[in-house]
């Protein structure tokens, strides 16, 4: 398969409707005020770049090593997400990062915000209709693009306030479970019966 420009921008702007850096900025604000001066950019896209290219080449072939499908995996991101919801409107503290708060940017920014379940499993679906070369430039593009929103915090942090972060990480933590419960539940139905 031949690399091709409109193919690398279809590949980007579905995966950047996927990943939403801009609707994530109330979460990465949330997850920065806790982290105590370890919410590094430039970890959190590495690492976010590591799982998503790595899930290009070996994802399917691990999911089915372990017996799992997209299926099971994008249930457990949604749990993950649906616990990050609460936490951000009630304001009680779920992910703690075991004492280490550099582990706190794996779970839950890293996955499932970044590189989550949608955003893997679209990746698994582009392969089917892209090149490799192609995906790999769409998720470089939009590692580009998430690293900008995150080193723009401060300035989105200056701009709303604290009424108006306290205010929209409520209305997003509300959206958050929202998505949650549509990713279970239309990930659900494959398990019964």
């Amino acid at each position: 398969m031949r690399f091709q420009f409109d193919h690398l921008l279809t590949v980007t702007f579905t995966l950047f409707a996927v990943i939403d850096a801009l609707g994530s900025i109330p979460l990465f604000i949330s997850i920065k005020e806790k982290s105590k001066g370890q919410f590094s950019a430039r970890k959190i896209t590495i690492i976010s770049g590591i799982i998503m290219i790595g899930f290009l080449f070996v994802g399917q072939q691990f999911l089915n090593l372990m017996g799992l499908d997209i299926k099971s995996f994008a249930l457990a991101g949604s749990i993950v997400l649906f616990l990050l919801g609460l936490e951000m409107i009630l304001g009680h503290e779920i992910f703690k990062g075991d004492g280490n708060q550099e582990l706190g940017i794996i779970v839950p920014v890293a996955f499932p915000l970044i590189a989550g379940s949608a955003t893997l499993t679209t990746i698994i679906s582009l392969k089917a209709i892209y090149s490799q070369l192609e995906i790999i430039g769409g998720i470089l593009l939009n590692l580009f693009f998430v690293y900008l929103v995150i080193t723009s915090l401060r300035w989105f942090e200056k701009m709303l306030g604290p009424g108006g972060i306290l205010a929209v990480r409520k209305i997003f933590g509300v959206i958050l479970l929202a998505i949650a419960v549509k990713i279970f539940s239309s990930n659900m139905g494959s398990f019964g019966a």
